[in-house]
């Protein structure tokens, strides 16, 4: 299976069919080895993921979606990071779950899925036992998703846009909605309601993010309103205001600056309307805080 994908690579919504194995590359920017920018305890995701522990998480390098407003654009769009082997990758859930993680948080791995899946098999045979959660931009193909039954426990897919003209736009794909809403049921099909632990730890489930855009109030209501149809009360939202103007957002005359509390108090109120039960997030002054150092990657593998 995994070689079949490489020689016409169609992990992704984008299918774009080149053969990572002899070395082309396609929008991901993916090669044939898993490549990640970091992997360490992380402390600003959901209360349910990070715990007082801190969840487990492994930053992948690459993406398949190009947002202009992409706050780790080093690693997704730079493609700063290093190459690794299965085995090694495998070591590093280990060495996390030794650091009393909660969890091993994949963050954005969808262009290495096959690496996942094997370093996965590698880790638990060698005592790998904590949740794994595949932590996702939602832009995905739902048939591959499908190759994760069994090994994900939690799903924590990003749903950005409603309006697939707006996801265009601001992230150059095409169709986003249907591909990330069709992925979001394949993942709630496998992990089903969430479950927390006695210690209120995420064990399964899905959890669906959604970062509410300066100028874009309509999509995120559009958003929430299918979340709460699709699923009624069977998952977990988490609404995010640390949307600061990154990387090119300053181009773009709708989102080049931040949320006013106008805005984000108009959103969670739709949520209580709504009656969706998850997290807000506050709106701070100082939202860069969340992103990680991304030049700690001389790390990896030490």
């Amino acid at each position: 299976m995994e070689n079949n994908i490489f020689e016409a690579c169609i992990l992704c919504p984008h299918k774009c069919k080149v053969n990572r194995k002899n070395g082309e590359l396609g929008r991901c920017k993916a090669g044939k080895k898993a490549k990640i920018a970091l992997a360490n305890l992380h402390y600003f995701e959901e209360p349910c993921i990070s715990g007082k522990n801190g969840s487990g998480t492994v930053f992948f390098t690459g993406c398949n979606m190009n947002c202009k407003f992409c706050q780790n654009y080093k690693i997704s769009q730079e493609m700063l990071g290093k190459e690794i082997e299965k085995e090694n990758l495998a070591e590093e859930f280990l060495k996390l779950q030794d650091l009393k993680a909660n969890n091993i948080n994949l963050v954005t791995g969808v262009m290495y899925i096959p690496q996942i899946i094997d370093a996965l098999k590698y880790a638990k045979q060698r005592g790998l036992k904590i949740p794994i959660i595949y932590n996702s931009s939602g832009y995905e193909n739902p048939e591959i998703i499908k190759m994760l039954d069994g090994y994900i426990d939690v799903y924590l897919p990003d749903l950005k846009y409603y309006e697939n003209e707006l996801a265009k736009r601001l992230s150059g794909v095409e169709n986003y909605f249907e591909y990330a809403t069709e992925s979001i049921k394949e993942m709630y099909k496998q992990v089903g309601k969430p479950e927390l632990d006695e210690n209120g730890m995420i064990k399964k489930g899905v959890i669906i993010r959604h970062l509410v855009l300066p100028n874009h109030i309509e999509n995120s209501k559009k958003v929430l309103n299918w979340i709460k149809t699709t699923f009624k009360d069977d998952i977990l939202v988490s609404i995010m205001a640390q949307y600061f103007p990154s990387n090119k957002a300053m181009e773009c005359i709708d989102i080049n600056r931040k949320l006013t509390e106008k805005e984000y108090r108009e959103v969670e109120e739709y949520v209580y309307e709504l009656n969706l039960d998850g997290y807000i997030q506050d709106l701070e002054e100082n939202e860069e805080q969340y992103v990680p150092d991304f030049e700690q990657t001389e790390k990896i593998n030490k």
